[in-house]
């Protein structure tokens, strides 16, 4: 028969799943009498575990919200699924600043792991290898993502220290309409009151957030992903490309995403308008040809010039004969 103390942990770990857990239920998963499992209660209790008792007829036990993290048992998929998360997470820009954070819970779990299961997930870790190298992503403050994240749920305006892309310094009213995870970084949607325009801050540059009185009514079909994507598509940059191409919106989202390009319904039936904003006019005559869908470039005509020189260098390499026997 199990130990008391083994049975106790498997009690907790019983509530752990969540869910009000029947007297019934219990004793039949611990082997054990009703009397008994009351007594195992009793020393979750006593161990200050926030555990309680619920009345009626699908009455039991619960494991109810407490002023700290009770003890937490993994099996091996779970320990391999938190761990697996905390290194995805820090490798894709879904950190805050406290870094040491996700090193520290992880090491917290691997330091408590049996030696059998531990070695098994090390094994895992170790042979795990990305495609991708990590990024270098700028993280929020802890303290300003959750404020930040509370004033979204609750549709509570926030008043926060902004440092623009420029450097420039401003305290800016906002009412929060999401948070956005984006290429490694975070953002927040909203209005500025004020003025009644749509902003969208980046939450690493926020240096300081605080709720104000009062509450709004978000948007009807509030939407912050596609704000933001938006928004990035709309941004000033260098030079501003107008195309028209024949095929559907999804055919054309395959090589031209929201963040890049904008898609609208063309005045000829199965031809969109696309608008792109870039930096650079390089990479576009190479997207351009890997869409393989007919297109009409309305400007600029340097984008024209470039898409003819990439298709006489191809044709040119296609005719070209190998020097091999």
């Amino acid at each position: 028969m199990a130990r008391p103390t083994a049975q106790v942990l498997a009690l907790l770990e019983l509530l752990q799943s969540g869910g009000v857990r029947t007297m019934a239920e219990l004793a039949e998963r611990l082997g054990v009498e009703p009397r008994t499992v009351r007594r195992y209660v009793s020393h979750l209790v006593d161990l200050d575990l926030p555990v309680e008792s619920v009345r009626g007829r699908y009455g039991g036990y619960r494991l109810a919200a407490g002023y700290r993290l009770p003890p937490l048992m993994f099996n091996d998929d779970e320990a391999l699924a938190v761990l697996l998360g905390l290194i995805a997470g820090r490798r894709a820009g879904l950190a805050t600043a406290t870094d040491t954070a996700g090193e520290t819970a992880a090491a917290k779990i691997r330091r408590v792991l049996p030696p059998r299961t531990a070695d098994r997930l090390d094994a895992a870790l170790q042979s795990l290898a990305f495609t991708a190298e990590p990024g270098d992503f700028p993280a929020p403050q802890t303290e300003v993502l959750l404020a930040v994240a509370e004033a979204v749920r609750h549709h509570r305006p926030i008043s926060v220290q902004y440092t623009s892309g420029d450097g420039r310094r401003s305290v800016r009213v906002l009412h929060p309409f999401g948070l956005v995870n984006h290429a490694g970084r975070w953002y927040v949607t909203g209005v500025d009151p004020e003025i009644g325009e749509e902003r969208t801050l980046r939450l690493d540059r926020i240096a300081d957030a605080r709720p104000l009185p009062g509450s709004f009514e978000p948007p009807a079909g509030n939407d912050p992903a596609g704000h933001l994507l938006n928004s990035m598509a709309r941004a000033p940059y260098p030079h501003a490309v107008s195309l028209r191409i024949q095929g559907t919106v999804e055919q054309i989202r395959r090589r031209l995403p929201a963040s890049i390009a904008e898609v609208r319904e063309g005045a000829d039936e199965g031809w969109q308008d696309v608008e792109i904003r870039a930096e650079s006019l390089d990479w576009l005559p190479g997207v351009l040809a890997a869409l393989d869908l007919p297109f009409v470039i309305e400007r600029p005509d340097e984008l024209r010039d470039r898409v003819v020189a990439l298709a006489e260098r191809l044709a040119a390499s296609a005719r070209r004969e190998s020097a091999r026997s």
